[in-house]
């Protein structure tokens, strides 16, 4: 299960004054996790697979959201 750890560790990192390659970076790497744990839920259909990818999903918004300068409103 070393993917669903990669996974909890790319969560905790953090993620505050990044430049526009680290934002790259960090979305691509978050799709890249996304799609390697979406393989093993389809095998195992855990929801706690589940619920990490929704997690991962939700910071991938979030940078590309600023990525495309769009202003960051709650």
């Amino acid at each position: 299960m070393d993917l669903i750890e990669r996974a909890l560790e790319f969560e905790k990192r953090k993620m505050k004054s990044l430049s526009t390659s680290d934002r790259v970076k960090i979305s691509r790497e978050a799709k890249a996790l996304i799609l390697d744990l979406n393989q093993i839920y389809k095998k195992k259909k855990d929801d706690k697979i589940m619920d990490i990818m929704k997690r991962l999903t939700a910071i991938k918004r979030k940078v590309e959201k600023r990525l495309k300068g769009a202003p960051l409103t709650a």
